[in-house]
């Protein structure tokens, strides 16, 4: 007969519907994600595979642990796990469009050659939007001689932004991108291509928690940001906290993107609405 300790073993550990509700809570609370409960299995199945990497033999041991740690190391593995980075390159290839032909013109409209013009990519997932920018400035803005331009990006997952410094794309990631830009800016990698090291070296990536108020402190004198995709995931509280944080950020007369489902009007009125032959963007309104 199977002794009772023997058995205990083999029993897999479940997250309850409480264990969910309370974790579901405290990640909103820490990264201001919420998860609907059609994400349950989604969100039930990453937790069982942290509980068994670290051990715990039940979700209220293991959310003490991740409570009691310290060092944020969990949690950080627990956001890697949790946020979901689906992206390549020239992803709604309109708003770069836009960016070259009618943000920019109307930004330096405003500054003298030779200043300082600052994008900021947010989330950067494994980077392919702030590279693309990259791209579509080298390849689509002629004005991009007489200006310098300051590329950042900022994800929360740490794991995509180790892959995006590498710059190793997929055929999968490049599938949209024109056979001739592959071969000016990539080269083959194994299976995958590897961007090149001039552009590679022109994106700094940062770790951001949207937020987190000490996260975004320094992030300011952005003239253009992107911020796709990434508001659909927020409540409404979270969606007009990351406004007001992304309006602290921008210069006055500064833009900002969102994906096509999104819409600031119907989260924050701190920005006007401008429509473009390209396409609709957001702008911080001009002080004076």
């Amino acid at each position: 007969m199977m002794a009772a300790t023997d058995l205990r073993k083999t029993v897999q550990p479940q997250i309850s519907l409480e264990d969910f509700l309370k974790f579901r809570e405290y990640f909103y609370r820490r990264t201001g994600i919420f998860f609907e409960d059609s994400k349950r299995y989604f969100v039930d199945k990453r937790l069982l595979e942290r509980m068994q990497r670290s051990g715990a033999d039940c979700f209220r041991d293991y959310f003490m642990q991740l409570r009691i740690d310290l060092s944020g190391e969990e949690m950080q593995q627990l956001v890697n796990l949790m946020t979901v980075n689906e992206t390549y390159f020239l992803r709604e290839e309109y708003q770069f469009r836009c960016m070259v032909r009618s943000i920019l013109p109307d930004i330096i409209s405003r500054r003298q050659p030779g200043e300082r013009i600052r994008i900021w990519s947010m989330p950067s997932s494994t980077g392919e939007e702030p590279y693309s920018i990259a791209i579509y400035l080298l390849e689509y803005w002629p004005d991009i001689e007489h200006y310098e331009v300051e590329l950042v990006a900022s994800d929360i997952d740490t794991a995509v932004l180790r892959q995006a410094r590498q710059g190793v794309f997929s055929r999968r990631s490049l599938q949209y991108l024109p056979i001739d830009l592959l071969a000016r800016y990539f080269t083959p990698c194994g299976n995958d291509y590897r961007l090149n090291a001039e552009l590679r070296e022109s994106v700094q990536f940062t770790r951001v928690n949207l937020h987190e108020p000490a996260d975004t402190r320094d992030y300011r004198d952005f003239d253009l940001i992107f911020c796709r995709n990434l508001l659909i995931y927020f409540d409404d509280l979270s969606r007009r906290q990351a406004a007001e944080t992304f309006f602290d950020a921008l210069n006055p007369g500064g833009y900002i993107c969102l994906g096509h489902s999104e819409s600031m009007s119907r989260i924050s009125s701190l920005f006007q609405v401008r429509k473009f032959p390209e396409a609709i963007v957001y702008q911080k309104p001009i002080e004076g």
